[in-house]
């Protein structure tokens, strides 16, 4: 095989990078679970018509077809899914008989996506959901927990910059361009939703060139979308721009809700902000909407993202309202491990390398090798008898922190990081730090500044 040319946009870790990626994983999965969200896994492909229905994703939608397909082959139709929201809508159509709702589920799984690579977005990537849907109904009070339980996960992500969550409602901005007399909402959300992409003066003009709103109404959309605040002192700043509606109040109630209710998680590492100014794309949004920045690198774009829907999914009969929201894992950790800012601290999953004193006594080393394996103590048996300043230097160079030699009394361990060695029986022998039994993730502060 010649030397393959690298792809764009599908990126893969090293070992010791991968250890981030499992961290992050078991860590999302583990605060998902204590909440009672259950894990699914969908397949990798869905019928075109459904990917197609939701969104301008038309031109990010990756086809699916067999080399020699002809076309009467079944296989026709058939796309990779490049989100987790429609197949999971799709799940819950097929398995309504069996699930109990609400319905609670977290999935960590690729998605595909056809865009142009770059910083923060690829053409394969890792996705961590969680979902609440109910049956015909589900309260308002799902919105609130689904942030919640999003914000505890990013909480618990130590080794990562810090996160702003930012929370609009639909209702709200939907509300508020109705009651100002636009013309055309929808395309008025649509614009105002290019704002963390264009400047506001462009914004404005195309909110009067192509949304057909006035210079008068334009601004004060565009001082809506000015709005922030960490409390419910947002609701009066809005109310002062003179625009009345139904909708609106529903949605400025709604959201002075969630942000009262989130309040408490708030810390310096992981904050909740009402942000007038987020609108997000895709059109099955109804309600509450999210988007988070990761500080430092608000370059990437939102990096957890998700809202409310009502009528996603259906079977003509019952409807299946839920809310959800999405952790780019990859986009996350990508650039950051590429950066150098998050790495494993080890290249291999060994606490322990056994020395091997000569060939003649690799079988011993063997032995030893499978006593420390009993009690979960993950180790590899040295490739060579060389001498043992050299397998301690090949341990150093895959991160191993123990070298266990066999002595005339015995076996001996070696802390190679302090140079302490004390006599170890490797039926019993743990690290006395338990952080030595799987790699660690380390930050390096240097590269974050």
């Amino acid at each position: 095989m010649n030397k393959p040319t690298p792809l764009s946009g599908f990126p893969e870790f090293l070992p010791s990078q991968r250890t981030v990626e499992r961290e992050v994983i078991a860590t999302l999965s583990r605060t998902f679970e204590l909440h009672g969200f259950g894990n699914i896994e969908t397949r990798a492909v869905e019928p075109m018509d459904q990917l197609l229905r939701k969104g301008d994703t038309s031109k990010e939608v990756y086809v699916l077809r067999r080399l020699q397909e002809d076309d009467s082959s079944r296989d026709k139709g058939m796309g990779l899914h490049f989100d987790l929201t429609v197949p999971f809508a799709r799940y819950v159509l097929e398995n309504a008989g069996k699930l109990e709702f609400p319905f609670r589920r977290y999935q960590i799984q690729k998605v595909w996506r056809g865009e142009r690579p770059q910083e923060g977005r690829f053409r394969e990537f890792a996705q961590a959901d969680i979902d609440i849907v109910g049956r015909d109904t589900l309260p308002f009070h799902h919105d609130v927990e689904v942030a919640r339980v999003m914000l505890e996960a990013l909480g618990k992500l130590t080794f990562l910059p810090g996160f702003t969550l930012q929370v609009n409602n639909r209702k709200l901005i939907q509300g508020f361009y109705a009651g100002l007399g636009a013309p055309d909402v929808e395309e008025t959300m649509r614009l105002i939703d290019k704002l963390d992409k264009m400047p506001a003066d462009e914004v404005g003009k195309l909110l009067v060139s192509e949304a057909g709103l006035t210079d008068e109404q334009a601004a004060k959309c565009l001082e809506l979308a000015t709005i922030t605040a960490t409390d419910d002192s947002f609701v009066e700043k809005v109310r002062a721009l003179g625009v009345e509606s139904e909708l609106l109040e529903e949605g400025l109630t709604e959201l002075a809700t969630l942000i009262t209710a989130t309040a408490p998680l708030n810390t310096d590492s992981v904050r909740v902000v009402a942000d007038l100014s987020i609108a997000r794309g895709l059109d099955y949004y109804t309600g509450t909407v999210f988007e988070t920045r990761l500080d430092g690198y608000e370059t990437l774009g939102s990096i957890c993202s998700g809202g409310r829907y009502d009528a996603l999914a259906s079977d003509g009969k019952t409807t299946y309202p839920g809310v959800g929201i999405s952790l780019g894992v990859s986009r996350v950790l990508v650039p950051l491990v590429q950066k150098g800012v998050l790495d494993g601290d080890r290249k291999v999953p060994s606490t322990v390398l056994v020395a091997v004193a000569d060939e003649e006594s690799r079988a011993e080393a063997d032995s030893a090798a499978q006593q420390l394996r009993a009690h979960n103590v993950a180790c590899e048996v040295s490739p060579n008898a060389a001498k043992f300043g050299k397998q301690i230097r090949f341990a150093e160079r895959r991160g191993i922190p123990y070298v266990l030699f066999t002595t005339e009394g015995g076996y001996e361990i070696k802390d190679i990081r302090t140079g302490d060695q004390v006599p170890a029986d490797p039926a019993t022998w743990t690290p006395q730090n338990e952080s030595d039994l799987k790699p660690q993730v380390v930050a390096n502060n240097e590269e974050k500044k």
